[in-house]
C-alpha cells in the first residue's frame, strides 16, 4: 500500500451541498486542476469517497 496518494480536482464545486466544499477546503483543493499529495489513511479515504465526482485519486 503506498504512504500516500495524490488527489486532483478536475470539476467545480459550484453547485455542491455545503458540506462537500467543506471536505475539498479540509483536503486543501482550491481550484480546477490543483493537485496535493496526502497520506493514504482511512480518513482520507472517507474524505475522497464523499467527493468522488469531483476529483480523480493516483497513488503515488
Amino acid at each position: 500500500m503506498s504512504a500516500t496518494i495524490k488527489v486532483k480536482l478536475v470539476r467545480s464545486k459550484i453547485g455542491c451541498t455545503p458540506k462537500q466544499r467543506k471536505t475539498l477546503a479540509a483536503m486543501g483543493l482550491r481550484s480546477i486542476r490543483q493537485v496535493k499529495e496526502l497520506p493514504n489513511t482511512s480518513a482520507v479515504q472517507g474524505m475522497v469517497e464523499k467527493v468522488k465526482h469531483l476529483v480523480e485519486v493516483e497513488a503515488s
